[in-house]
């Protein structure tokens, strides 16, 4: 019995401080982003430019994850080793922005490389709390995807609040040394203090094949369906959802602060929606939890812009959207876990979360067209055709034989 204990108090440890690194590691994500207003002003950034500050960095997560999955860099390298070197460069590129201060042709290649490095921070993170949690593993991932996305949404409150004295609108680099500040606490973290458990420990071989191999598998691909159609909605509502809610405030001639904690409070809420999710899905099955987040953001995206006007109504939606959309994230990661080679687990995350992050570059790029063309008002509309398809993968997953091997055979 106190060996048990033992082993669950060593497991948590290493989670909650692999989750804390996460979260720290990856305000590297918007650092950028969450200071486009200044650097608009700054920089006189174009609309295209704007959306590029993101997109790079989705470009740069794509091509660091399939050089990754290619090389089965996450089953090869020691997930804490990878982790920290990742986070330490990324970190350095990041800095790089503020202390260089390129211009934007420079800085969108520099957040490019900081999407190459993030690629050695998220999937290597997952594989870890794998090797962790296996009846809870739903609930392990989840509390990771929870500070991802509250690290995610990080910058915005350093934009909101003053890092040096005196009011108003920060100075865009404190925010983003602040972020490389962070990702290096965050590699330390990492490399000192957490271990790998006892699950996925065999080192797998080199197969660059497992690629098509993990794509060929129908309920694998399914699973992975599903997270196409919750990245198709993901990424471009936590990039464009803070400026959206500027624009409903100061239409209605509320302070720009208070929109930017609102920008901040719906992202990182999806923390709570993540963790909850991971609860219910190990109790209730991942498909049926992952359909009713889908629907739930899907009908989010739909209504949201009917509520521009009133700046109380839509931060009410952007409230419940942000707890929706990101909940059934760490599922349809869990999912691939328990559903493909053990030996490459590391690698089947890394292809996933790769095309995911691919598709989001369309999506990112194809809000600003509908502002310009039908307003705030319908502009969110075209994303609820991701969370459809995702329902549509998940109800054909939830019906194969398969599909018992998720949540101890909770479909």
């Amino acid at each position: 019995m106190t060996e048990e204990m033992n082993m669950q108090s060593e497991k948590w440890c290493n989670l909650l401080l692999l989750s804390l690194a996460e979260l720290l590691a990856m305000g590297l994500w918007f650092s950028a982003s969450a200071v486009i207003p200044q650097l608009t002003v700054e920089w006189r950034l174009t609309p295209g430019q704007q959306s590029w500050m993101t997109m790079s960095v989705q470009i740069g997560f794509v091509v660091g994850a399939l050089i990754s999955a290619v090389l089965n860099l996450a089953d090869r390298i020691e997930n804490r080793h990878l982790f920290a070197a990742s986070a330490s460069a990324g970190a350095l590129v990041n800095a790089a922005v503020p202390l260089l201060e390129p211009g934007p042709d420079v800085t969108l290649f520099l957040r490019f490389l900081t999407g190459v490095t993030l690629a050695g921070v998220y999937p290597p993170a997952m594989k870890l709390v794998a090797t962790w949690c296996k009846e809870d593993r739903g609930l392990g991932i989840g509390i990771l995807v929870g500070a991802i996305t509250i690290g995610s949404a990080f910058p915005h409150l350093l934009n909101a609040i003053p890092i040096v004295g005196g009011g108003g609108t920060p100075p865009w680099p404190d925010v983003l040394l602040a972020t490389s500040v962070m990702a290096l606490i965050a590699s330390v973290i990492c490399l000192l203090f957490v271990r790998p458990g006892p699950y996925f420990g065999q080192s797998a071989p080199f197969d660059w094949r497992f690629i098509g191999r993990a794509w060929a598998d129908r309920p694998t691909r399914l699973a992975n369906f599903g997270y196409l159609g919750h990245m198709w909605e993901l990424y471009a509502m936590w990039a464009w959802v803070p400026l959206f809610l500027m624009s409903s405030y100061k239409l209605a001639e509320w302070d720009a602060r208070m929109a930017r904690f609102a920008g901040f409070a719906v992202i990182a809420v999806g923390g709570i929606g993540s963790i909850l999710a991971g609860v219910l899905a190990d109790k209730l099955g991942r498909t049926r939890i992952t359909s009713w987040s889908l629907g739930v953001s899907g009908t989010c995206a739909l209504v949201v812009g009917l509520c521009y006007q009133s700046p109380v109504l839509v931060t009410v939606v952007c409230l419940i959207w942000g707890v929706a959309i990101v909940a059934d994230s760490a599922q349809f990661s869990t999912a691939v876990t328990e559903l493909t080679d053990p030996r490459y687990v590391g690698t089947a995350l890394t292809v996933q979360t790769s095309m995911g992050f691919l598709l989001t570059l369309f999506t990112i790029r194809l809000v600003p067209p509908f502002v310009d063309w039908i307003g705030w008002e319908y502009a969110f509309v075209v994303l609820a055709i991701g969370p459809a398809f995702g329902i549509w993968s998940m109800r054909a997953l939830r019906g194969l034989p398969e599909a018992e091997k998720m949540a101890s055979g909770n479909r």
